[in-house]
């Protein structure tokens, strides 16, 4: 893969972050560190709140309320439609909590530039403390997403070490099967190739999703040398609705994909334990 380093030239992004009760000064700062990057043209909030917030109008976004939670992926898409409409050359799609400074977008676009097989990056992760977040990870199985949280930790530690990649050290690009929804930047060409986000998953796993379809006609990249901080709150561990919420849309997920019949799963996944990823 080129380097970032080659001058960068004008490249239209958007981006869309999607609210649910979110906090005004979180979500602020975040469109106002966006707004100091040259290259993102429209900033989308997409709310799915139950009642509408006239503070997010004042921001330097284009808000658009819709009356009813539906969905993460389902809200995005509004977005990304937009994108696409639009020829925007990229779309960033952001969670509320995330912390950025606004270098690292010019950087990743400078990157997605000279290396036109990639159709979506995500750079690398930290938690506010500093400590990483590991999220490169394998295709997932079932014991991967519903299984392993109802087991002592001690007897799943091994293979969770092996889905999130952790042997890779997380200190260099690499071609990853399954990349976090939090932060994805996203070549809108290969949008039009793959479809955007799977509309019957409310929640949770649209990125496992999404990113498994590009992955199949692009690179799906893991970039290191830009970071960004995610406050996150894990949500689906604290709350039974949430939980459920999760687990029915895994459910969802491998009705589509396969739960124990995965021929793409286990061929992918085989590279990565060979070192081919």
């Amino acid at each position: 893969m080129q380097s970032e380093k080659t001058k960068i030239r004008f490249s239209m992004v958007n981006a869309s972050i999607v609210l649910f009760k979110s906090n005004f000064e979180e979500i602020e700062k975040l469109v106002q560190s966006l707004r100091k990057v040259e290259l993102i043209d429209k900033i989308y909030l997409i709310d799915n709140s139950p009642t509408q917030s006239a503070d997010f109008n004042h921001l330097p976004a284009i808000y658009i309320y819709n009356n009813k939670n539906m969905g993460y992926g389902a809200a995005h898409n509004i977005a990304i439609r937009k994108s696409i409409e639009q020829n925007a050359e990229y779309h960033l799609v952001i969670n509320p909590d995330i912390i950025i400074e606004p270098e690292v977008i010019s950087k990743i676009a400078a990157f997605m530039n000279n290396n036109t097989i990639i159709g979506h990056l995500m750079p690398k992760i930290f938690y506010t403390d500093g400590q990483i977040q590991y999220l490169c990870k394998l295709i997932p199985t079932p014991f991967d997403l519903i299984f392993r949280r109802f087991l002592p930790a001690k007897w799943t530690e091994k293979r969770k070490h092996s889905f999130e990649m952790r042997a890779s050290g997380y200190n260099k690009i690499m071609n990853v099967p399954y990349l976090s929804g939090c932060f994805m930047f996203l070549r809108v060409k290969a949008l039009k190739e793959v479809g955007l986000f799977d509309e019957r998953f409310f929640m949770y796993p649209e990125d496992i999703d999404l990113t498994r379809r590009i992955h199949r006609k692009y690179q799906t990249v893991f970039y290191p040398e830009v970071s960004v901080i995610h406050n996150h709150a894990q949500d689906s561990y604290k709350n039974y609705r949430m939980l459920w919420t999760h687990i029915s849309n895994m459910v969802k997920y491998f009705n589509k994909w396969g739960w124990i019949f995965d021929s793409e799963r286990k061929k992918i996944n085989k590279k990565f334990d060979s070192n081919e990823i």
